[in-house]
């Protein structure tokens, strides 16, 4: 079992308070995998000082050797690939596979952001003013708190980290209490490729603990959030009032939309791995399969059918395709919504039960779920579940699939299959969310391109591609009058 600190100014310490909590394994909770510090306030304003402290050397660092840093952390991640994988899968419960491309995509956003640092350019734009140079530059905006969830506990981190580090901010990373693993190793990598102390610091502990003291720091300028929408729309609430800037990426209702032309064959195997991959513990899971009625019958058979062919079990063995739920926290909360999904009248056509034989017995797992005989006002299709149950919903036309689609408090993603080129484009154009797939499921996004959602699913800036490093700068608008005249602006 290891033991993990916090990162305070380069250094690993225990919490003030002398407290850890076990960390297990979803699969086997009698498995202990580490102990992480249970950290307090006084854990948090020690990382803000450690932080602020190490500011203005990091700032004042040129972007492209800051870039060459984070390149450098990169070499340290793409060594330990492996190992932080096997950790992913024990900590958070995806299978092998799985955390293997989470670390590709963490390593993926990594190296374009890194590329930032010689990017990071403003505009040299002509003055109204004789002999006057005008010109804007990206400033950082100082101390960032980085508040990241469990379920893609390597790639989020770095997404929030890269470019507040290549901006020129120092961090402090408030991690999920689920997956402390991960966070270390990649804490790890940043000290082995030398960042200086005090620019990435990390805290375990609780949210309503660590994660409100960071909010509340005076010294804390910017919050970068990723989890539900209660806590999102709280810290919110509080960054707004001390004027801070605050970023968060929240929930997802994500449909897939199935129209009477599609490729029924492709359109199910998108829905059943949009659904069930990675346990459906995904912000762009499919929770919604939204479907021409003429041919709901043929290809909710075809669902089913892939859903009967996954194999439950723990993520390190191989030919399991579904790993367990997160903790018993998760696994309550799916199986409260397919009692509710149950009670509101929908009709389970396979899985709905928690798996407890044999080696399944001591971990948190629970059969890929879909409901048929869905309606749109009913819980199950408007409430995010964040588990492996997908709501089949039969519609007349394209405006009603549209309409039922875009009929959720949520918008990150969305997906419509469709031969129609058309109707293809009216709903890239109609659809409410941020990322919009057609013939390609609603799961996944490249480093290079922006991420983020609509509505109540998103606040602020989007994440990763070149897009990420807005939310983490402010402009500096700068005149210079290079004669030394003196005279009056008439510029207004």
């Amino acid at each position: 079992m290891e033991r993990i600190g916090n990162l305070i100014n380069g250094e690993w310490q225990a919490a003030r308070s002398g407290q850890s909590s076990p960390d297990l394994n979803p699969a086997n909770s009698d498995e202990v995998i580490a102990e992480f510090p249970k950290s307090g306030v006084d854990d948090a304003r020690g990382a803000v000082a450690a932080a602020k402290a190490a500011l203005p050397g990091w700032r004042g660092t040129p972007a492209p050797r800051r870039g060459d840093l984070l390149f450098a952390a990169w070499e340290q991640l793409r060594a330990r690939r492996e190992e932080l994988a096997i950790a992913l899968t024990k900590e958070e419960g995806k299978t092998l596979a799985e955390s293997r491309g989470e670390v590709q995509k963490a390593l993926n956003v990594m190296e374009f952001i890194a590329g930032e640092g010689r990017r990071l350019g403003g505009d040299a734009l002509p003055s109204e003013l004789p002999a006057t140079l005008a010109y804007t530059v990206r400033e950082p905006l100082g101390v960032v708190a980085a508040v990241t969830p469990w379920n893609f506990p390597v790639a989020i981190p770095v997404w929030k980290i890269a470019p507040a580090l290549v901006a020129g901010n120092t961090v402090v990373l408030k991690p999920a209490s689920l997956t402390p693993l991960c966070a270390k190793i990649i804490a790890e990598a940043f000290l082995d490729a030398k960042l200086p102390r005090g620019v990435l610091n990390l805290v375990f502990g609780a949210g309503g603990t660590v994660g409100d003291a960071l909010v509340e720091h005076p010294d804390v300028a910017a919050v970068s959030f990723t989890g539900s929408n209660d806590v999102g729309t709280r810290l919110y609430q509080q960054g707004a009032a001390a004027h801070k800037r605050v970023q968060c990426e929240m929930g997802g209702k994500n449909a897939l939309v199935v129209l009477e032309d599609a490729d029924l064959d492709l359109a199910a195997a998108a829905a059943a791995d949009g659904a069930f991959g990675s346990t459906g513990q995904r912000c762009t899971a499919t929770s919604r399969v939204v479907v021409a009625q003429e041919v709901a019958e043929a290809l909710t058979e075809r669902i089913v059918a892939r859903a009967r062919e996954i194999v439950v079990g723990d993520g390190m063995r191989e030919g399991v395709s579904m790993g367990p739920l997160v903790d018993q926290n998760q696994l309550e909360t799916v199986q409260s919504y397919i009692e509710i999904g149950k009670t509101e009248g929908a009709r389970v056509l396979v899985g709905g039960e928690r798996l407890r034989e044999g080696a399944l017995a001591k971990g948190f797992f629970v059969e890929p779920t879909v409901f048929g005989d869905v309606r749109p006002d009913m819980r199950i299709a408007q409430e995010e579940i964040f588990g492996p149950v997908l709501s089949i919903l039969a519609t007349s036309d394209f405006e009603e699939a549209l309409a039922v689609a875009n009929g959720v408090r949520y918008g990150l993603s969305s997906s419509i299959y469709t031969r129609d080129v058309a109707r293809a484009m009216s709903f890239c154009e109609r659809i409410e969310t941020g990322i919009v797939h057609v013939n390609s499921p609603t799961v996944g996004g490249e480093a290079h391109l922006p991420f983020g959602g609509m509505k109540a699913t998103g606040i602020g800036e989007r994440e990763m591609g070149q897009t990420a490093v807005e939310f983490y700068t402010q402009w500096k608008t700068v005149y210079i009058d290079y004669t030394g005249a003196r005279r009056t602006s008439k510029v207004y």
